[in-house]
């Protein structure tokens, strides 16, 4: 007999399809913020837009970049000479000034970038 034994190649893969699927959600990356709610409608999206991160210990991140204003200002500036016309995103923790978020918004708006949209989670409709 000749035939191939598929009972050891089930249960490998098996055991990988476990190991992806526990591993799968650890793998996503970002800073933690508690959102605003609102009562807005999702805008649609042509192309990945740049997110901004403001967490509520001060801390800026442009994708997977963290840092300061001063950093912020940095890159900015270098993603504005690529594409200018690129979306901005601001993800600002609730509990951040007013202030702060308005002068993270000039610094987008010095650096060039006109297209700044605010993230929020919608408000869930009471029954």
């Amino acid at each position: 007999m000749a035939d191939i034994n598929v009972t050891p190649l089930v249960d490998v893969m098996l055991v990988l399809l476990i190991i992806f699927m526990i591993t799968a959600p650890m793998m996503t990356q970002g800073l933690e913020v508690k959102l605003p709610e609102t009562t807005g409608k999702a805008l649609r999206q042509d192309d990945k837009p740049i997110v901004i991160t403001v967490q509520n210990n001060g801390v800026i991140g442009i994708d997977k970049i963290k840092g300061d204003r001063a950093i912020l200002r940095q890159e900015l500036a270098k993603l504005a000479k690529v594409d200018p016309g690129k979306t901005i995103l601001l993800k600002a923790d609730k509990s951040i000034a007013y202030g702060e978020v308005v002068a993270i918004m000039a610094d987008i708006k010095d650096a060039g970038f006109d297209n700044l949209g605010m993230v929020t989670i919608p408000v869930e409709k009471k029954r």
